[in-house]
């Protein structure tokens, strides 16, 4: 590390927990990018993320990546995760990084009911989920049935057992913001009263089976990353858990299940997550399970991404200094940067070696681009 203030050693700091090696406690967060024409990344998407290899990302979750199901995807020209084409795509993604010194994880994902008829014209394949209700909490398909369950959970092993055979680093499962396993998880989308539905313990088993089969799929050794969220892409303020003791009972099944590191997306992650504490999820979820956990959300920036979706703002560049506090207390383990990232490939090599005023602000206009 050269030259260093004292300030920021605590994101250079190696981290290791069982197979996984990092240089340092800095992770690239997923973001969907839809740079991949019919599913197919290619050698753009590749030079994309050696680029953050290359700047020292200590960790590098990709965008979600489709598992093998008709209804998977909710936008056109998302990454798939099967297929030869796409699988060969994502192997010369995973060359790239590792010829630049960086380690990788694919986010493995199903969308469930924000699949919108309206974006495929060309398909009748109607989105799936628990009960089949929508972002409105409308009934318009039908629940799936027991074996259709059985037949995604198998696809997120199959899915699994790609990532590691294409020599990826670890794999992160997509739990959160309302998509297909957090629809499981809340009760405003699943209505289930068989095996699936219930207490918000009953409502984990979905997302256990898909760790299980994942686990089963990569083995003892390779990492899991489960990430997962309190809020909703259609209801912020929603809570699957109201405080630390309901917080526990639903991770601890999935703790059990087989994940190694849980990241916690929160959209601003300097707020606490409840009363009578400082604690983001981030923190309550470490102290409450004993697994290291990601933090994430607006870091390095003074705008959250939904100012931008909502009021076309973009976000300048924003002290980090509460951020390494925490990670230096320990509240949390590693840190995932989003956006700062997205417009800028050097922006961990700046933040290192204290070049902080070639920082660049955040714009709509980032987003229509691979830098």
């Amino acid at each position: 590390m050269m030259n260093s203030p004292k300030s920021i050693e605590p994101l250079f700091k190696p981290f290791e927990f069982e197979n996984l090696k990092l240089k340092n406690r800095i992770v690239m967060a997923p973001m969907t990018r839809s740079f991949s024409p019919n599913g197919i990344p290619g050698a753009d998407v590749a030079a994309y993320y050696r680029r953050r290899a290359e700047n020292e990302v200590g960790l590098i979750i990709t965008e979600g990546v489709l598992i093998e199901h008709p209804a998977a995807g909710a936008e056109h020209d998302v990454p798939h995760f099967y297929g030869e084409e796409a699988l060969n795509g994502w192997a010369r993604v995973v060359q790239e990084v590792h010829e630049a010194g960086g380690k990788i994880a694919p986010q493995i994902w199903h969308t469930g009911m924000a699949r919108q008829k309206e974006h495929f014209p060309d398909s009748d394949t109607t989105p799936v989920g628990p009960s089949g209700i929508n972002f409105s909490g409308e009934q318009v398909s039908e629940p799936l049935s027991v074996q259709e369950i059985q037949d995604i959970v198998n696809a997120y092993g199959q899915a699994a057992a790609n990532a590691k055979k294409i020599g990826f680093d670890a794999v992160e499962i997509h739990g959160a913001h309302g998509y297909l396993i957090d629809q499981f998880f809340a009760d405003s989308f699943n209505k289930r009263s068989d095996e699936y539905g219930g207490d918000l313990v009953q409502r984990t088993r979905f997302g256990v089976e898909v760790i299980k089969a994942v686990r089963e799929a990569v083995g003892p050794d390779f990492p899991i990353i489960f990430r997962f969220s309190q809020w909703k892409a259609n209801d912020y303020n929603f809570k699957l858990a109201k405080n630390p003791d309901e917080l526990k009972r639903f991770l601890t099944p999935l703790v059990e299940a087989g994940v190694d590191i849980f990241h916690a997306s929160t959209r601003r992650f300097w707020e606490p997550e409840f009363e009578g504490s400082d604690l983001n999820l981030a923190g309550w979820t470490r102290k409450l399970t004993g697994k290291p956990a990601i933090t994430v959300g607006s870091v390095g920036l003074d705008s959250e991404f939904m100012d931008l979706l909502t009021k076309g703002q973009g976000s300048q560049p924003a002290s980090i200094d509460e951020l390494v506090q925490r990670l230096e207390d320990e509240e949390f383990d590693l840190v995932a940067i989003g956006r700062a990232l997205l417009n800028d490939p050097a922006w961990v090599t700046k933040i290192r070696d204290g070049k902080t005023e070639e920082l660049t602000a955040f714009t709509k206009e980032d987003l229509k681009t691979l830098v």
